[in-house]
């Protein structure tokens, strides 16, 4: 690749390395030097007039001072008279606050975005953004590549019986990245959801659809008297045809039995199919789906039904049975602290709730949607920093969901603290999948047995090529079956 020059940020040079190895060239000189303060200085030691230039920089546990030495580096090629100046960030610092959580709150990814265009980057390559709509805070066109090629052809060569596994999500803002995977391996896909807020002892249904109950409870009461006089109308009724395709939809022919069926299947997750005739007719109940699954966790652990804990015969003792008392200890009533204009948002990871995750005084009811009984499940999320949501996922479904095997996939390994530690004790998880576009320490790594890392440098080096000769990238986003 004549005219290009690829430099190595401090985050990834071992990464950087791969990539100059793939494409048969070496990382350019540059020094990279702390003063006594901190501060951070930069010499570039190769000529980079009118060269096409990239800089290779991830995120790293020192992040602010991986930040100003990649904003210095693009500042000193600008300066140095580069045609062309690309930004490379296997993980984009700071994408985890890419949007307003409070009043006062910042958008700091958008700021770091801002840097970038007048430090004087003219193009980003990127991988998994925590949210794809981050492309819309640079001036600057942004290539934000997918690892899930690459995991779902490690899937299909490495995961025995990964035909009959199933791809859960951890929480409900990853349902997209989920089903973009089961999609592509033609899987089916559940979600596991936590309720952060339950304070009273009544963990069997939530205050949302009794609620719903009350509302649709007339409504079933006049349909079913309307089915029924339809039943018992003359053939040349104009009714008659309702009573017909109600009978139709029924073995026996019988009239709704009960006047709470309809809302209850109405609340159902899914529609619970208890019976099959010879013709294909279904016949309904007024059971929960058996696909829904509901576990209570202390402390970050699934615990028996029959665990008594301090918060619930506290709560217990105060609420009693008043619904009016039960009400406001529902999550639906309560305000969020974090809610901006009081509106909930989807994507938020639940790794920023790992505070109240842990504590020991807070009780949770955990849901499992989905059939994952004797199959593989791959739980899947953009990023695994700590651990307590990804313990809590897998032990609803292996200990609730009787699943056989529990495959943590992830494409950015940030590791905070010892969760790699508490991830490798956990018994219900059998494998860790990342990438490595964040450095992970060695002795880490080294320790872990159920770790296994992929490797981004050819997807980066092949991104890298096609955005300097002016090819499409198209061909990155396609998944090879082999």
């Amino acid at each position: 690749m004549r005219g290009t020059l690829i430099f190595s940020g401090s985050s990834c040079p071992a990464l950087t390395g791969k990539v100059c190895e793939n494409l048969g060239m070496t990382p350019a000189d540059a020094e990279l030097t702390q003063f006594s303060n901190g501060e951070t200085s930069v010499r570039i030691l190769t000529s980079v007039r009118e060269k096409d230039v990239f800089v290779v920089q991830s995120g790293s546990p020192k992040i602010n001072d991986t930040i100003m030495e990649l904003l210095i580096m693009i500042s000193a090629c600008k300066g140095g008279s580069a045609s062309k100046i690309t930004a490379v960030l296997p993980y984009f610092p700071y994408s985890r606050q890419s949007k307003k959580k409070s009043h006062r709150g910042a958008i700091t990814a958008r700021m770091l975005a801002n840097l970038l265009g007048v430090a004087g980057v003219k193009h980003i390559i990127t991988v998994d953004l925590h949210a794809s709509q981050m492309q819309g805070f640079f001036k600057c066109p942004v290539d934000n590549l997918h690892a899930e090629p690459l995991i779902a052809r490690w899937i299909r060569q490495n995961v025995p019986d990964w035909k009959e596994a199933v791809v859960v999500s951890k929480n409900a803002g990853g349902t997209k990245r989920v089903t973009s995977l089961a999609d592509a391996l033609k899987l089916n896909f559940g979600m596991v959801t936590t309720d952060k807020k339950r304070g009273n002892g009544n963990m069997t249904s939530s205050m949302v659809l009794n609620h719903i109950d009350a509302i649709l409870d007339p409504i079933g009461e006049q349909l079913t008297d309307a089915v029924d006089a339809a039943s018992e109308t003359p053939a040349g009724n104009v009714t008659q045809p309702v009573a017909g395709a109600v009978a139709a939809r029924r073995p026996n022919g019988s009239s709704l039995h009960s006047a709470k069926s309809l809302p209850s299947r109405l609340r159902s997750s899914t529609s619970a199919l208890d019976g099959v005739d010879e013709e294909g007719d279904q016949e309904y109940n007024d059971q929960r789906a058996h696909e829904v699954t509901q576990a209570r966790l202390v402390h970050g652990h699934i615990v028996p039904d029959d665990f008594e804990s301090a918060d619930v015969s506290a709560a217990t003792s105060v609420a009693g049975d008043d619904p009016m008392t039960m009400s406001h200890a529902s999550s639906f009533f309560a305000p969020h602290h974090a809610a901006l204009g009081g509106s909930g948002d989807a994507a938020e990871s639940s790794d920023e709730d790992e505070e109240i995750l842990k504590d020991p005084k807070v009780e949770h009811m955990v849901t499992l949607v989905g059939d994952v009984k004797n199959r593989t499940v791959f739980i899947v999320d953009d990023m695994i920093d700590k651990p307590g949501s990804w313990i809590a996922a897998a032990e609803t479904v292996v200990k609730r969901g009787l699943a056989k095997k529990v495959y943590c996939i992830a494409t950015h390994a940030v590791f905070g603290a010892d969760c790699l530690e508490q991830l490798q004790g956990c018994d219900c998880i059998d494998h860790i999948l990342v990438t490595n576009s964040y450095p992970i320490p060695e002795e880490k790594a080294r320790n872990a047995s159920k770790l296994h890392v992929l490797d981004l440098s050819y997807l980066l080096a092949e991104a890298i090529r096609r955005n300097h000769y002016g090819e499409s990238i198209s061909p990155l986003f396609q998944h090879i079956v082999e």
